[in-house]
């Protein structure tokens, strides 16, 4: 499988950000790929569908998709009249160009298991923000002494913005302060689920209570703490199963099980399904 990276000198900018559209970017590949960035697509004319990982997401005029760095992605997309702008950035440099090492986590959208990547807005809101990008592109191609400013504040404006709207479409709350246990947790999610599977590690890292986390956590996501752990390392066993060429056993040994066993148990209890039948409903579809 493919890996695009994110080069600045062959992007023709100074910073892990750029814009791009139909004429700097292919959306019609259908094999599977992924790429060390993360993308927010600006669909304005479009009909097709993309997979991330395993689900399916229709696209049409006026929509948004938004994926995460190394997410596995297909495109099937119709060519004719198709108009998008994609903004992409490297999550290490946007988290230090906001000075907040949580900020892509705290985007609603960005490692969302619960809700479609996805975000439909009005023909005037697709508008809107087209000109925030144009803005964008133009202070990237064209740097001046205070362009790094113009670009951070459209920037974290744009994101802003979509994440509210975001967060209303899928009645989520939006994070409250930089002190917010439930965005810690997601982020320790992603670095340490192959290795903890118990609330209580995270409790430990975060220094908290049980309770304290789990009420977080609802606030913030609508879920359990322990249903936001158990979404996660199912993402993480899905991906592997699909995409690794390795075995179950060896899946579930990477994973710290101490058994094949009790990972095909919990995969079975989370889908209904065994991780065989699994791997053959993606082939039906």
């Amino acid at each position: 499988m493919k890996t695009i990276n994110f080069h600045k000198t062959e992007c023709g900018v100074d910073f892990f950000i750029n814009i791009l559209n139909q004429d700097t970017i292919n959306y019609l590949q259908t094999d599977v790929h992924n790429t060390d960035y993360f993308e927010v697509v600006f669909f304005s004319k479009a009909e097709g569908t993309v997979h991330i990982n395993d689900t399916k997401i229709n696209i049409h005029d006026n929509s948004i998709v938004f994926i995460s760095a190394f997410q596995k992605r297909a495109w099937k997309i119709n060519q004719d009249g198709l108009e998008f702008k994609t903004l992409i950035f490297r999550e290490d440099f946007l988290n230090e160009f906001f000075a907040d090492k949580f900020f892509t986590h705290k985007m609603l959208f960005f490692y969302q298991l619960n809700h479609e990547l996805l975000l439909n807005v009005s023909d005037s809101e697709m508008k809107r923000f087209n000109e925030f990008l144009v803005e964008i592109k133009t202070e990237l191609v064209h740097t001046k002494k205070d362009s790094v400013h113009i670009i951070r504040s459209i920037l974290y404006y744009l994101l802003q913005t979509i994440n509210r709207r975001y967060a209303s479409a899928n009645d989520l709350m939006i994070e409250k302060d930089d002190k917010n246990y439930a965005v810690q947790y997601k982020s320790l999610l992603e670095k340490h689920i192959c290795q903890k599977k118990n609330i209580e590690d995270y409790t430990v890292l975060l220094n908290i209570s049980r309770i304290t986390l789990n009420k977080a956590v609802k606030e913030q996501y609508n879920v359990t703490a322990t249903e936001l752990l158990k979404q996660r390392l199912l993402a993480e066993i899905k991906d592997r199963l699909v995409y690794s060429n390795k075995t179950v056993s060896e899946i579930s040994f990477d994973l710290n099980y101490a058994e094949p066993g009790h990972m095909m148990r919990f995969f079975k209890m989370q889908t209904g399904m065994t991780t065989s039948e699994y791997l053959e409903s993606l082939s039906t579809v």
